[in-house]
């Protein structure tokens, strides 16, 4: 049944109440924490690294850093379809981007070993560029090809033993919510290195953190783990089938 008129105007009431009552949180309690758990965790991750290694670091510190600020937020976090990741596997992972906060569902609710393929610029930022070096992720730098298909030579190589590598085809954060076009990048690496892709379709992160924004608000997000796509079954067919099936099956789960 629609709402009346009057319901409408008095959620848009309670909505705006709610967003004025939080900013002080926000700014005076949320944006602290971020930032000292950033620092703690990632310096934590670094000891973490030297006593074990950097797989021990992101299970332990990076799903714990990510948890922390998805609670302090607050926001509540419901994930769907566990059961067709297999332990030990290694994937290819590839989900929707629509905030920020996919980062925090991905690191800390997967519940997989997970090293990111990110550019080489982002290492320029404080902290976050330190933390991305001694994590083991791949960097690559699109404007070298010799230096790409180095980063690719590392990839193989950190792979082993159900470490997954994640990538977030459509390459920028959605502003509008709705599935942007996929790059083949993915879908390259996923055949270079003979691995399943596991698709993944996260939602509510939009409204939580619109991108290009700092308008945070607490609210609800869901991953929903989709069963893997075997390669074998593409290898007479065209990449851009591969890229079409996965992006068809992660916008049948943002509905």
């Amino acid at each position: 049944m629609a709402k009346s008129d009057s319901e409408r105007h008095f959620l848009i009431r309670r909505n705006r109440l709610l967003w004025l009552i939080y900013q002080p949180y926000k700014w005076l309690v949320f944006l602290p924490l971020f930032v000292l758990s950033t620092c703690f965790f990632v310096g934590l991750g670094v000891i973490f690294i030297y006593l074990f290694d950097d797989r021990v670091a992101n299970r332990t510190t990076g799903v714990w850093w990510s948890r922390f600020n998805a609670y302090v937020t607050p926001i509540k976090v419901t994930v769907t379809g566990r059961e067709n990741i297999v332990k030990g596997q290694s994937y290819i992972v590839c989900s929707n981007h629509q905030s920020s906060y996919d980062i925090f569902l991905l690191f800390g609710w997967l519940g997989i070993d997970l090293k990111w393929v990110i550019k080489k610029e982002l290492r320029a930022y404080p902290v976050f560029g330190y933390a991305v070096e001694k994590g083991g992720n791949i960097v690559i730098d699109r404007s070298n090809p010799k230096e790409a298909y180095k980063s690719l030579e590392n990839a193989r190589q950190k792979i082993a033993g159900g470490t997954s590598i994640i990538m977030l085809p459509e390459g920028t954060r959605s502003r509008t919510g709705e599935l942007g076009e996929f790059k083949k990048g993915a879908f390259v690496l996923a055949r270079e290195l003979n691995l399943p892709i596991l698709p993944v379709s996260i939602t509510g992160t939009k409204e939580i953190l619109p991108p290009k924004t700092l308008d945070l608000f607490p609210g609800r997000a869901t991953m929903r783990i989709h069963p893997p796509v075997d390669l074998n079954e593409y290898a007479d067919q065209p990449l851009e089938k591969l890229v079409y099936d996965v992006r068809e099956i992660i916008r049948s789960g943002l509905g």
